[in-house]
């Protein structure tokens, strides 16, 4: 059995290319190394340093693998209203291109990592069976490559699962990208002693999810022969948490004693977003087994262990105007 995972250099698909190594599994894989770090990478791993959107590259490199994983992405999702063409390119064009590699080498299975971003504005909690209502171009993004590999999984007899994770965190997420990654962004400023920026009122609320419980439902979706043309939600459906309630945890166990910064709403953010995970119970076998605060644990001592970062904006903003965020706008991080 070889697997193929794109973004392996990345938050989850290093942490799922450590987990198949560890089981005995042969595993090869792809990154651009623009939001991913080659430290992330398993030894192991046969490591191919190539941009999705390359086909022919890719075809190469994905060669005799027998299910490929589809994990990159440039998941920004606030972002996606200012650097559309940015996102769009990566998600839409990159995500085709990696279904076509797929199917010109006769893998046996595609899962696609879609978002929670699909759902949009949609009276909570998300169902897989809701209309969904995208209200951004990162959540667009994401549906239209759904889309796109239902029709080509079916016109070419190839398997597929899409797997919806939300708000994953853990080890190796990257924590000094000032677009995304909330949990790691207060984390990174709160032990360089600045204070974390929250937009709006903070009483959005979330659930977040550790990356080893996604893990286990993503290998069910690539390997269960039982299994297949399925959309299912990855992550808690309890634990609740606005993102005031998050720096207030985060606080207390960093022995922070310093106010949040308030800024404007971001344009286009869903201030409720939480997932049913009813499906993924039933069909899965998923449990919460990493409580939020233990989870939180791991990524303070992981961003302790490496080492607190300044902030590097790797992405240019294309649109700039009274509507982008000052905090983007102004690189106030």
């Amino acid at each position: 059995m070889k697997i193929f995972i794109t973004g392996v250099a990345g938050f989850l698909g290093s942490n799922l290319a450590d987990y198949f190594i560890s089981s005995g599994k042969k595993v090869s894989g792809c990154d651009n190394l623009i939001g991913g770090d080659i430290k992330n990478v398993n030894k192991d791993v046969d490591f191919h340093q190539i941009n999705c959107e390359d086909l022919e590259k890719l075809s190469l490199a994905m060669k005799g693998s027998d299910v490929v994983c589809h994990a990159a992405a440039f998941a920004h999702e606030g972002l996606s209203s200012f650097s559309p063409t940015l996102i769009c390119n990566n998600n839409v064009t990159g995500s085709t291109s990696v279904f076509t590699a797929a199917i010109r080498n006769k893998v046996k299975r595609i899962v696609y990592c879609s978002s929670m971003a699909r759902y949009g504005d949609i009276e909570p909690p998300f169902k897989e069976t809701d209309k969904i209502r995208p209200v951004d171009p990162y959540g667009v993004s994401k549906v239209a490559s759904e889309n796109i590999l239902k029709i080509l999984s079916k016109t070419h007899k190839i398997e597929y699962n899409i797997a919806v994770p939300h708000n994953i965190i853990g080890p190796k997420q990257k924590y000094n990208d000032p677009f995304r990654n909330v949990v790691s962004i207060m984390v990174n400023l709160m032990l360089q002693n600045r204070r974390p920026i929250i937009y709006g009122d903070g009483k959005q609320s979330r659930c977040f999810s550790d990356v080893q419980d996604c893990i286990f439902c993503l290998e069910k979706l690539m390997l269960d022969p039982n299994i297949k043309g399925q959309t299912v939600n990855i992550g808690p459906d309890e634990e609740f948490i606005t993102i005031n309630e998050l720096f207030q945890i985060l606080s207390n166990k960093l022995k922070f004693n310093e106010k949040p910064i308030y800024f404007e709403d971001r344009p286009n953010e869903v201030k409720h977003a939480t997932c049913s995970a009813d499906k993924a119970r039933k069909l899965l076998g998923y449990k919460t087994s990493i409580s939020l605060p233990d989870s939180l644990d791991k990524v303070i001592k992981y961003i302790k262990d490496n080492g607190v970062s300044d902030f590097e904006y790797n992405y240019d903003v294309e649109i700039l105007n009274e509507m982008t965020p000052k905090t983007w706008k102004n690189k106030i991080f």
